[in-house]
This record gives structure tokens, sequence and C-alpha cells, in this order.
């Protein structure tokens, strides 16, 4: 298990490039497996999520090649569906919440996808209904082992239906979209997730030959073709790390310049840390955070206290409410952080109030954080990373904090961060990876 030493207090400087979409690269992924053609993707993160599903995907028989050090094609010519039945395939897509995402282009194209139950991040329950009642609804006829854990679904052929989906779920959503792309006849996906990684699936799919109307609504419409083709596509640049970087400039009093970002898909991102009172500067496709002293939060009209909550887009991001909980402890004023869609996903502020945040846990989905203004630093302690955004959440609080900060199980923060401890260290931080 890694740990990260971090010596906080250090006031940090220069610019910093987001790394390609985590969320966007494992749906993208798993749409090569809709054509025998060549797919070349490029702006891939070298994460360990990531690169577990491409480890994954070659197993499976797709063809893969690294161009460049972000870039990478696949052929999935010669798919070898027999791999779906090996004890090999069950521990590695048991270990990858994102492996999921494999089922719905191996149905559209083979009439037949299984996956052991997925793994993924420790933030509570995290269902699949929705992805395996859209396969139904399409046709497929579904099958769960509850002894195995382990999922199929299979069909001669799927038929285009108009479907309500009970949530909004992104990996859902995509999963759908892929299996009915090559469906017989249209289909409708309403109360479907609209977010920038699922704009972009859709895209490519339209890409390769597809055809889908209602890009970027929650109405989508499918109609189905025969088959699709090879294409070329390129990861948006990714939402949780601007937020983050974000974040980090605000609590260490830093000036930090975060590069092309694609300003236009952040959505409400910029808006909600500015209600943080931090300030945000466009520059082109550029965004600059200042050095701030203080930064104050917001109230509503009436003088109520600010809440921040979750919301399926164009709503705020669940994952970034890691990052606006720890930047409220350093503030001005006092916030209610609410989220709404997964009840263990709050249960890091424990850490921060032992680094001397003043934190009420209301419950599992909800905290107030009494902001401190800068006038009582946050202390160096050490602690475990939870989860992917808790971990970062932590390593900005360590950053910020007076003394040294041990973090462990930073395999966590790996897995959706790329060399984070270096790309830090360039902007003068002091983290030790031990």
């Amino acid at each position: 298990m890694g740990t990260f030493k971090v010596r906080g207090g250090k006031e940090l400087k220069g610019e910093i490039t987001p790394q390609g979409a985590k969320n966007e690269t494992l749906q993208i992924l798993c749409a090569v497996l809709l054509t025998p053609e060549k797919v070349t993707i490029s702006n891939i993160p070298d994460i360990i999520d990531v690169n577990k599903l491409i480890s994954l995907l070659s197993d499976l028989g797709v063809k893969v090649k690294k161009l460049k050090s972000d870039t990478y094609s696949f052929q999935a010519d010669e798919v070898d569906l027999d791999f779906l039945k090996s004890e090999d395939f069950r521990k590695k897509g048991a270990g990858l919440r994102g492996s999921i995402m494999i089922v719905g282009p191996l149905l559209a194209r083979f009439g037949f996808g299984a996956i052991p139950k997925p793994g993924g991040d420790k933030i509570g329950r995290r269902r699949l209904d929705t992805h395996f009642i859209g396969f139904e609804k399409l046709g497929a006829q579904f099958d769960f082992d509850s002894h195995t854990n382990f999922y199929e679904v299979s069909a001669k052929k799927l038929k285009g239906c108009y479907m309500l989906l009970d949530e909004a779920s992104v990996t859902g959503t995509a999963n759908i979209v892929m299996a009915a792309c090559m469906a017989e006849g249209t289909t409708q996906i309403y109360n479907a997730a609209c977010e920038p990684y699922l704009q972009q699936l859709c895209k490519m799919i339209n890409a390769m030959g597809g055809n889908i109307e209602g890009i970027g609504s929650n109405l989508l419409t499918i109609h189905g073709v025969d088959k699709l083709a090879g294409c070329k596509h390129r990861i948006l640049p990714d939402m949780i790390e601007i937020g983050s970087f974000i974040g980090l400039a605000a609590m260490t009093n830093s000036e930090i310049t975060i590069k092309d970002v694609s300003y236009e898909n952040l959505g409400v991102i910029p808006s909600v840390f500015r209600k943080m009172g931090i300030s945000i500067v466009k520059n082109g496709d550029d965004i600059i955070v200042p050095r701030q002293n203080t930064y104050e939060v917001d109230t509503f009209i009436d003088g109520s206290i600010l809440t921040i909550s979750d919301a399926p887009w164009p709503g705020f991001t669940p994952d970034l409410l890691s990052i606006i909980l720890v930047i409220a402890t350093q503030a001005k004023g006092s916030v209610l952080i609410h989220q709404k869609m997964f009840e263990s996903r709050l249960f890091f502020v424990d850490k921060l109030i032992d680094m001397g945040a003043q934190i009420i846990l209301c419950d599992p989905h909800r905290a107030t954080v009494i902001g401190l203004g800068k006038q009582s630093p946050l202390k160096g302690i050490q602690m475990t990373s939870p989860d992917i955004r808790a971990g970062v959440s932590l390593l900005i609080a360590a950053l910020s904090a007076e003394g040294e900060s041990l973090i462990h199980n930073i395999e966590q923060i790996d897995r959706g961060y790329q060399n984070i401890d270096q790309r830090l260290i360039a902007l003068g931080a002091d983290i030790t990876r031990i």
C-alpha cells in the first residue's frame, strides 16, 4: 500500500493541464467493441482504472496498439466470447466498475454479454438495475447467478422501443445507447443522462455511422443501423481534475493557470466555485485562479445558509462535492453540503475534523461546514484514502495544512489521477511518494 508524505503550507504557482476525462474514457473504450474496424482514441489518461479496462479489452481479443503516450488504436475484429466464461475474466471484470459497459456493445454486436459484479469505489450502493431493465426492454433475456454474482444477457435480435429510465444513470444510459444503436427500429430513451461524457459517446457513435438524435437532452432517439465503422475520437479534459485544481489554488493561497479546460463543457462548475467566493478568470480556453488570502461563501437571497448539492447534469456533479467540502473548511461563512446520490461519500470528514476542521456530519448524506476563514489552518495528520475523490480532497487538505501529513492507500488516488504527485510537485508542492 503506497503513501504520500506531504508537507503543507507552501504556496504553489504555475500552469497545469488536466488529463483526459476518466469517466468518458471508460465509456469510449467499451464502444470500440461495436465495430470490427479500427478505432483511434487520443487524450487517454494513464491511470489504473483505464489501464485495467484496456488490459481487459486485450484479453477479450481486441487488438490494442499504443501510438503515442495518450493515443491508442483498437480493432475488435477477433473478439473471443469464450473469454467471458473464464475465471480470469471473472477476476478482472470484478475489479473495475467501468467493466459493466462492455455488456451493451457485446449484446448489440454478438447477441450476448456477461460481467461479474463490478468493483470500484466503496461509496455506497451503486445498483445496476437500470442497465439490465433497459436491455430487457430491448428484448434481451437477463440472468443473474446470486451464488457467483455473475450477470448474463442474451438476445437473437434487439428491437427498438420507448423506455423511461427510473434514474438518469450515466453508465446505464451509455450501456443502453450502445446496445440500441444497432437494434432493429427506433429506440427512445427518456430521462437519459446528458453529461458531456454521454454526449461524447453519442457523437462518437454517430461518427461511426450511427444515428442518434437529441444529444445533450434527456430524450435520446436512436435509429438502429446494421453496422458501425471505425473512427477517430478525442477525449475531453477531465472536469473533475479541473475542479480539483480550482480548489487546490484556493486552499493554498496560490495562483494557478489551468490550461485547455473546454470551458463550454464545464456547465455550472465555475459558478458553484464562485458561490464559494473563489475568483475564477476565463482566459480563452484557460482558467486562471488568482491568489486569494480569503474567500467568502455566498448566502441565499434571504440570507439563509448556502446549500450545495449534487444532481444529474446539468446539475452539479457528485464527484466534486468532496472538493467543495474541503475548501469550505477554510472559507469565511458556513455551507451545507448535501450528497444525495451516494450514502458513504461523506464519511471521510472524520479525517478533516482531526485536522481541525469545524464540520457537523448531520447524517450519511449531509454535512454542515463552519468555515474558519483561514484564521485557523488545518494541521497535518496521518490518514487513509477511502476512494478516488475523497483521496484527492484529503491531498488538497494536506497541501494547505501546517506540518506533515501521511496519506495511505494512495492507489485509490492513482485510479483516477495521472501522476498527480509529479504534476503538483511541478507547481511547487512538497510531496514524496513512499
